[in-house]
């Protein structure tokens, strides 16, 4: 059987953007590439760190999305948790049900 693909969303707050861009770069057997785009954290789980986002009243954050197997996402998760203790990094996953690329 197959290992149904998956995209790992995660939620990370500026401060902590390139250090996670670098931890997943190094995991290259798990993570083959990474897709990021800016974001802005609303409500009240969310975490305002400097006075400009308690001004603009939004967290500045980055999503990070990684399609892997749903193993990998298990196993890269686990590494997750184990460098990034006590962060609060917000994650899900979503399931691919399709993935390719048109030449």
């Amino acid at each position: 059987m197959i290992d149904q693909l998956v995209c790992l969303t995660l939620i990370v707050p500026h401060r902590l953007r390139d250090e996670v861009f670098d931890h997943l770069a190094e995991q290259s057997d798990l993570v083959s590439g990474f897709t990021a785009t800016p974001g802005s954290g609303h409500g009240t789980e969310v975490r305002l760190h400097t006075a400009a986002e308690r001004v603009k009243g939004h967290a500045d954050q980055t999503v990070v999305q990684v399609v892997l197997a749903g193993k990998d996402a298990s196993r890269l998760l686990d590494r997750l948790r184990v460098s990034f203790a006590g962060t609060k990094l917000v994650y899900w996953t979503t399931q691919v049900m399709e993935l390719g690329r048109i030449d």
